[in-house]
């Protein structure tokens, strides 16, 4: 039960700061804690959950109540590469960072007692 997001543009630093909210919660309170919140990266990490749950359903008949988000990464994928112009005609390098991010469900039933 796991889904991915590659090449998301935003840097990883910034990625996990959402990632870390909702590490190793069920799914439904990762999902209101995610809507209250108020960084950019929780728009398409709910959307990856919500896409993680109905594979979980689809391809596995679990019910998306039962499951917690075992585990979320977050890597980083390549950076895009622009120059700035700057004075005396040189230019400065600027790093477009992307992320990768993946997030693995579990049913609360096989929880263990150190994941919580």
């Amino acid at each position: 039960m796991k889904a991915t997001l590659k090449q998301y543009r935003q840097s990883p630093r910034k990625v996990r700061l959402v990632a870390d909210h909702i590490k190793r919660k069920p799914v439904e309170a990762a999902r209101v804690e995610l809507d209250h919140l108020t960084k950019k990266a929780a728009e398409p990490i709910k959307k990856l959950l919500n896409s993680a749950a109905a594979n979980a359903e689809h391809n596995d008949d679990k019910d998306p109540s039962n499951l917690y988000i075992k585990n979320i990464t977050v890597d980083q994928g390549p950076t895009y590469k622009r120059q700035m112009p700057r004075a005396r005609g040189r230019a400065t390098p600027i790093r477009k960072r992307t992320s990768h991010i993946k997030i693995e469900l579990d049913e609360l039933d096989n929880r263990q007692d150190n994941d919580r």
